[in-house]
């Protein structure tokens, strides 16, 4: 017998300023169900969740909750009525606890006055338990890694009791073992009636994890069909309007000399010891490892955005320091970084704002003030070479899908012209479309003559573009592999080689 609808979406609009995000979706989440939402970047998925979750007040349309008309006008509401929302971007108080971030806006009171550490503390714990959450409720927030920022917010919605909870891009952050236990917290909760939507990019675990999957296509419903009826070919088709044969494209870049040489890199702050590798002209080259591992720390040092504790960094044989990011990007670096929306992009400016940040001395007219024609002119080409979906370049950025965002940023760094390009996580919440162009264009950097250094936790990413994959393991290099010749087997079995 099917089970009863527990959350019904009808004929949802939403518009903004020059776009017209939502234009009649359906979707209908049944209980003790996991239903998947899927499309492009830039479909309409998490402006459709934002208006159920109260962040966004729909145009048009009725929403309907266990038999009940409902329109929250904020989150708060949302919450205290059993609908949660895991953000793909986090949103934390990184200052406070973890605790305190489990239960902000909610303390527990004694006699309505003082507020009870200990039950926050006892209830904090008892959470933990029942997830299998190996997270220390006391550390503060910022000293965490961000897979285990993701597991406190996913221990937080669950706190709610949630008849409903949505999951945006859940797994973006998290290695495979850490997957593995959020797919066991997902089947606990559906075994309990609870309704999970679940925003995900990845195809395979879309196919595993759902009952039902609902696709978007530019604001509009296209289809819902239960997961068992589906192939990953159907989806992609599906989401983009057209057939796409290959996930990966044709590798025709061609590795040169020695660009880049690193010598016992050792972070001061982090685990990161004594790391050395080279990097050719041309070259993709991978790092792989389990979160933790040091695999961020080593393009942090590169680019000066930590503290080098020793070391050595030789750009066509030059010895130079990349003390800090400014230093670096004066020596042809650029750096990607993993959390977009906390170090990656300025929220609260526009698209050309964001665009031109990183290259201001170049629109520069007399050294006095900047040329606004020559800004518009490299923000136009960032638009149209990464193929941005926006009204206009004066649009916020926060107002844009996750991928579009990152489309922003490359377009950004592209702009200051880099001989190494530091990537990490370049694809993180980016549709199968959008990331084929992305793989596109970091090929034909590499065509070009540009170093590729490349950070990701999908395997079969590295393994798709890459020429080498250095693995790395509790803040050592534990070994190199050729992408061509090597398996998902043994970078995991060097992954682990020093955990």
């Amino acid at each position: 017998m099917d089970q009863p609808a527990l959350l019904e979406m009808r004929g949802i609009t939403k518009e903004f300023p020059g776009v017209k995000a939502l234009d009649g979706v359906n979707l209908t989440v049944r209980a003790g169900t996991v239903h998947a939402l899927m499309g492009e970047n830039g479909a309409g998925k998490s402006t459709l969740m934002k208006c159920l979750f109260g962040i966004y007040a729909k145009d048009s349309g009725t929403i309907t909750l266990d038999g009940k008309e409902v329109s929250f006008k904020s989150s708060k509401e949302a919450l205290e009525n059993g609908v949660a929302m895991v953000h793909q971007e986090l949103n934390q108080a990184l200052t406070r606890s973890v605790t305190d971030n489990l239960w902000l806006g909610r303390y527990p009171k004694v006699g309505g006055i003082m507020v009870s550490e200990g039950i926050m503390r006892r209830r904090t714990q008892e959470i933990f338990e029942e997830l299998d959450v190996h997270v220390d409720p006391r550390a503060i927030m910022s000293t965490l890694p961000v897979s285990q920022r993701q597991m406190v917010e996913i221990a937080k919605a669950v706190s709610y009791d949630s008849k409903v909870i949505v999951f945006d891009e859940p797994t973006s952050s998290l290695t495979e073992v850490e997957v593995e236990h959020l797919f066991r917290i997902i089947n606990m909760l559906r075994s309990k009636g609870c309704g999970i939507i679940y925003i995900s990019h990845k195809m395979e675990e879309i196919l595993r994890i759902s009952d039902d999957v609902t696709i978007m296509r530019d604001g509009q419903w296209v289809a819902t069909r239960p997961a068992k009826e589906l192939t990953m070919d159907e989806i992609i088709r599906l989401m983009v309007g057209r057939e796409l044969t290959n996930r990966f494209p044709p590798k025709d870049n061609v590795p040169g000399d020695v660009i880049l040489e690193v010598e016992n890199l050792s972070g001061k702050y982090t685990r990161l010891q004594e790391a050395s590798f080279q990097l050719h002209k041309g070259e993709i080259l991978g790092i792989a490892g389990l979160d933790g591992s040091g695999r961020t720390e080593v393009l942090e040092n590169l680019f000066g955005a930590m503290t080098k504790g020793s070391g050595t960094i030789r750009l066509h044989g030059r010895e130079i320091r990349n003390r800090t990011p400014r230093e670096s990007i004066k020596n042809g670096f650029a750096l990607l970084t993993e959390e977009r929306r906390a170090t990656g992009i300025f929220g609260i400016r526009d698209i050309r704002d964001n665009t031109v940040i990183s290259n201001l001395k170049n629109y520069l007219m007399g050294g006095i003030c900047l040329s606004d024609k020559k800004m518009k002119a490299d923000t136009d080409w960032a638009i149209q070479a990464m193929r941005i979906k926006t009204p206009s370049q004066s649009t916020q950025i926060r107002s844009l899908s996750g991928g579009n965002q990152q489309k922003v940023i490359i377009g950004r760094w592209l702009l200051t012209k880099p001989e190494v390009l530091l990537l990490d996580e370049p694809t993180r919440g980016i549709d199968v479309g959008a990331k084929y162009e992305i793989y596109q264009l970091i090929i034909e950097l590499a065509k070009e003559g540009k170093g590729v250094i490349m950070v990701s936790s999908e395997m079969p990413e590295l393994l798709g573009v890459c020429d080498r994959i250095l693995v790395m393991s509790g803040g050592r290099l534990a070994g190199e592999v050729d992408a061509k010749a090597t398996s998902q087997e043994e970078i995991l079995t060097l992954a682990a080689k020093y955990v």
